[in-house]
């Protein structure tokens, strides 16, 4: 007798199986107070559902998914102003402005989906397609067309549970991202002192320089009253650091930090650096199991500069993983060479992608690469 595999797409953390924190547990980004927070303040221009796959009515598999509608967007990120920025605003307008994202595009790896072991991630992946094809019809009947459907995020290993599904996924476009920076911890290391001793002299040095440079910014961990008080000039750091990317889809709403520390409490670490004091940066840090995920941050960009502030918060979010005990950092895609430069490793990351007008698909590997902002790095080995 064949074994029925079904899906439910549900549209509020509140509707989720009673369960399904049995298989979030394997990924905070999955679970249910996560989807609380997405509930309270996703990015205005974003829609979530949560996909539940179940094997003979037991719960075997759990996804996101994300529409993205980028005519609500005040901008795509003001740092680039040439001649290929602009046609890609332009045809991301006329074009692709409907993106259903099976995955979290609010984040760095793999987000999308767990699969408990009584089914195959290939048998997964293809409930996924279906599920996917099921929201665009649902997005259809609200006057919304989705343009382009995109499943992201996902290294060698992942892509091969595509291939083996082919059928599903033979008039998609497999594209290459930037990297994912990961800084694995050494089981030896238990402190701050034992990454500068395995650092090469030049990075030593760079190491005492930065530290130096910032003497005089008092760095303090912020509760839940504080990030309420400091609401309006934290936005107003993460906005400029955002505005100043070279392409955003999405720009956070401003009580996302508030709602991240209220509901994850203890695993949510907001950190303001001070200078005279008055808040001139702040990063984020989720704890995820035996990992450490870095979140959006923001800076005054001219005492960045002067105070090497970006750096020093790289130092200090390696030493708190370290001092905590945790096996690794994400630290995500964008500056590349300065996260190499402090130890980070690039995963290459991978994805499908297919646009909805079967003329259009067939040119999108010749219009995507175009489009994806050009990124030259030299990527840097700091250890010895």
């Amino acid at each position: 007798m064949k074994t029925a595999i079904s899906y439910q797409i549900y549209e509020t953390n509140e509707q989720l199986p009673e369960n399904w924190d049995d298989l979030a547990c394997k990924n905070i980004f999955l679970s249910k107070e996560y989807f609380k927070i997405l509930d309270k303040s996703a990015p205005k221009n974003m829609t979530c559902h949560y996909i539940g796959i179940f094997k003979d009515e037991k719960l075997v598999g759990i996804a996101i998914s994300q529409f993205l509608d980028l005519n609500k967007l005040e901008s795509f990120g003001d740092r680039d102003r040439c001649l290929k920025t602009s046609a890609r605003k332009f045809i991301l307008k006329n074009f692709a402005s409907h993106v259903l994202v099976i995955g979290n595009n609010m984040l760095t790896g793999q987000n999308s989906f767990v699969f408990s072991d009584s089914i195959s991630k290939s048998e997964g992946i293809k409930t996924l397609k279906k599920a996917a094809n099921d929201l665009k019809l649902k997005f259809k009947s609200i006057g919304k067309k989705i343009h382009i459907t995109t499943f992201k995020d996902y290294d060698e290993q992942d892509i091969e549970n595509f291939i083996t599904d082919s059928d599903s996924f033979k008039n998609n476009y497999k594209y290459c991202v930037q990297p994912n920076m990961i800084f694995t911890i050494p089981f030896e290391w238990k402190s701050e002192q034992d990454y500068i001793d395995s650092l090469i002299k030049k990075y030593r040095d760079q190491y005492k320089r930065a530290r130096k440079k910032a003497e005089g910014i008092e760095k303090r961990k912020l509760h839940l009253e504080d990030i309420i008080a400091h609401e309006e000039t934290i936005y107003d750091l993460y906005h400029h650091v955002a505005q100043n990317a070279p392409f955003n889809t999405f720009f956070l709403t401003k009580n996302h930090f508030r709602i991240f520390k209220d509901t994850l409490k203890d695993d949510f670490l907001f950190y303001g650096y001070f200078n005279d004091g008055k808040l001139i940066g702040f990063n984020t840090l989720i704890k995820n199991g035996d990992t450490i995920d870095t979140y959006f941050l923001g800076y005054d960009e001219s005492i960045q500069r002067e105070k090497m502030l970006y750096l020093n918060m790289l130092y200090d979010m390696i030493a708190y993983s370290i001092n905590k005990g945790f096996k690794e950092i994400i630290f995500s895609r964008t500056a590349l060479e300065i996260k190499s430069s402090v130890g980070a490793k690039p995963l290459q990351m991978f994805g499908y992608m297919q646009h909805s007008n079967s003329q259009i698909n067939k040119q999108v590997p010749k219009i995507f690469p175009r489009l994806e902002p050009e990124i030259i790095w030299q990527e840097r080995n700091p250890f010895k």
